[in-house]
């Protein structure tokens, strides 16, 4: 009967001991105003939904700093259903980051006649594309707009995150009509009052930054936060006081994605210095 009781939880034991760490995650937060929210043990972050728009309608993307490990974001919403606030202090990290009507922490858009071309409304759709231990891919649809005059674009924004990385993968497929090409710009939103120090790039495909991470009134937080976009084949990086973003800039032809890099990082975690996050964000 023992034999016979080992060989019954000996399937038990294993599949224990099989399951890995869910490292990382991704969903929409309808419970939240509509944000969709991505996460893996080093970084966090949000995109906007419907609910949203008009406080802000942007595309921009909302850095969450937070400490190296568990995932927090769900409990972090769960907590915000009883306290709006809750997250905007620190739990071993918060959302201390201000976006606006921007590019953010490294979302893309047209870039005609010399501004910046925002969706006209937050994302509308949403789909988990690869939910892994260690990966999950997501897809964003951005319905049609007017770009500029004569042009009309959408946008399908499919991201990759994995664990243990800082950064994370994008491929931006922009379907347009009424122009051949269309130049599209990925950057970051520059915050002027936040001491920001800028890393030295000998091409303009990469864009990193070390500042303040916040000045936000509810609970300034006096860490530091790097940022990063990289762009293989840039063609120009701008970076404009009156744009208040710099910008790497790519022209696409139809049915060509534009495929990008993100990221952040967290002075409280365990990248401390600018010297640190610029080597990695080549």
């Amino acid at each position: 009967m023992k034999k016979y009781l080992i060989l019954l939880a000996l399937p038990l034991l294993f599949a224990c001991k099989s399951a890995p760490e869910v490292k990382v995650m991704a969903r929409a937060v309808p419970e939240r105003a509509d944000d969709f929210v991505f996460e893996n043990n080093l970084v966090a972050g949000r995109f906007y939904g419907k609910a949203l728009e008009g406080n802000p309608t942007s595309p921009g993307i909302d850095i969450w700093v937070k400490l190296p490990g568990a995932l927090v974001a769900d409990s972090w919403y769960a907590e915000a259903q009883k306290s709006p606030d809750y997250y905007h202090h620190d739990h071993g990290g918060k959302d201390c980051y201000k976006v606006a009507v921007s590019l953010g922490g490294g979302a893309s858009a047209p870039f005609i006649d010399g501004r910046i071309c925002y969706p006209a409304t937050n994302y509308r759709s949403s789909e988990i594309l690869v939910q892994e231990p260690g990966k999950v891919s997501f897809a964003l649809e951005y319905p049609e707009w007017e770009a500029a005059e004569g042009i009309k674009v959408c946008l399908r924004k499919e991201v990759t995150l994995s664990e243990d990385s800082y950064f994370a993968d994008v491929a931006d497929y922009y379907s347009f009509t009424g122009t051949d090409s269309l130049s599209i710009a990925a950057g970051i939103k520059l915050h002027s009052a936040q001491n920001t120090i800028e890393a030295a790039s000998e091409t303009p495909s990469s864009y990193a930054i070390w500042e303040k991470a916040s000045d936000q009134s509810i609970e300034p937080e006096d860490g530091m936060l790097g940022v990063a976009v990289i762009l293989p084949g840039a063609e120009e990086l701008i970076v404009s006081e009156e744009l208040d973003h710099a910008l790497l800039i790519k022209t696409i032809a139809p049915g060509e994605a534009l495929r990008y890099r993100f990221g952040s990082c967290w002075s409280k975690g365990n990248i401390k210095t600018s010297g640190d996050w610029f080597a990695l964000a080549k």
